[in-house]
């Protein structure tokens, strides 16, 4: 079974950073699959934050993008969001989550990811 689990979130002042982690087991990163990371406030949808499409590009958001970096190391299975400059909108619940590559293209949409983690908790104060 794929099994996504977040880690590192925790509670920081405006303008300082955290790193979360998305440990994946049921299977390998590579090429095959497409990576994210996605975000839910209080009473708001879930938003696209970053994509990794594993084969070397990456993509952002517009309010996280020059802040934000998302990563993958193959060797651990693990993939990360580096977060910087953290503001009080940037808090709420962090999911990693994955899907298989169709057609060359990975998705930003919430509902065409199949697997999600549990999420990990982000307090800007």
């Amino acid at each position: 079974d794929v099994q996504l689990v977040e880690s590192g979130g925790g509670s920081v002042q405006a303008g300082g950073s955290l790193r979360l982690s998305c440990t994946i087991s049921g299977y390998t990163l590579s090429k095959d699959w497409c990576m994210a990371w996605f975000r839910q406030a209080p009473g708001k949808e879930r938003d696209w934050v970053a994509t990794d499409n594993g084969v070397g590009t990456t993509y952002y958001g517009d309010s996280v993008k020059g802040r934000f970096t998302i990563s993958q190391d193959n060797d651990k299975n693990t993939m990360y969001l580096q977060m910087d400059s953290l503001q009080p909108d940037d808090a709420g619940m962090y999911y990693c989550a994955a899907h298989l590559r169709s057609g060359g293209a990975c998705y930003a949409s919430a509902p065409l990811f199949p697997f999600w983690g549990q999420g990990t908790q982000v307090t800007v104060s």
